[in-house]
């Protein structure tokens, strides 16, 4: 087997454990917390029903890693764990070099969030406050860590900004020498906000009536750890990057037990 499928292999299967652990998720409690009009039939949970809602997200991974995998040795973006496991190394020197950085980047996102978010309190309806700390306690931190950490990550940097780093680099570079650091930090501030703009139909699926605050939390909280953990992609690797995305989750999650966020 060709070492680009076996990396592709490695990426897509932690991938699909950030998907399914979604089935930890109790997708009866969340549809509770929807604002589901007077006289509409809410839809019955059934085992199908939850594997049915993985499709697309497995789909779009799918094609997250594909072009991670055939693009990022073309512009200098890697992902070294991965890529020792790919080629039947030891995974855990590589994995040392990621640590470090990924858990600093963490530190500084996860506050970054939770500051911005106590910042925004003052322009949010209370009723939206009580909601979101309701709807944070029904992710798992399974799905937190590894959704959150692993697939967003796979999805966001290794699909997306590598992408956007490439197309870059073609363009205006005709593919001359290394991609300059103008094509990073433009892929780094788009992807970012794409994830900040991705969070939005979750958004008004649970506040019909979005305030431009909301819209404007949604976007900018998310766009934050964004801009961290693509640099720490571009500078270090992929899975400094994850460190970094299941840290900042740790931090936000202390922060609402310490009732800062609730």
């Amino acid at each position: 087997m060709e070492s680009r499928t076996k990396l592709f292999l490695v990426l897509w299967l932690a991938g699909m454990a950030g998907v399914l652990s979604f089935l930890f998720v109790d997708l009866s409690e969340l549809i509770a917390q929807m604002p589901i009009p007077a006289g509409k039939e809410v839809p019955v949970v059934t085992p199908a029903l939850k594997l049915l809602s993985l499709v697309q997200p497995a789909v779009i991974l799918s094609i997250a890693v594909l072009a991670g995998t055939a693009l990022a040795s073309k512009v200098g973006l890697r992902s070294p764990v991965a890529e020792a496991i790919a080629g039947a190394g030891p995974a855990w020197p590589a994995l040392q070099s990621q640590i470090a950085p990924g858990l600093w980047g963490g530190l500084a996102g996860g506050l970054a969030i939770v500051l911005t978010q106590l910042l925004w309190i003052p322009f949010l309806p209370p009723e939206v406050m009580a909601r979101s700390a309701a709807l944070a306690k029904l992710l798992p931190l399974v799905t937190r860590l590894l959704y959150g950490g692993i697939t967003e990550e796979l999805l966001l940097r290794w699909g997306l900004m590598t992408l956007l780093v490439w197309a870059a680099w073609r363009v205006f570079q005709r593919r001359q020498g290394a991609p300059k650091p103008v094509c990073f930090a433009g892929a780094i501030l788009i992807s970012s906000v794409v994830f900040g703009l991705g969070h939005l139909p979750l958004a008004f699926l649970f506040f019909p009536k979005a305030t431009a605050g909301l819209i404007a939390n949604v976007i900018v909280v998310n766009s934050l750890f964004g801009l961290v953990a693509g640099y720490l992609y571009w500078k270090k690797g992929l899975e400094s990057a994850v460190v970094a995305h299941m840290g900042a989750h740790i931090v936000m999650l202390a922060a609402s037990s310490l009732g800062l966020l609730s």
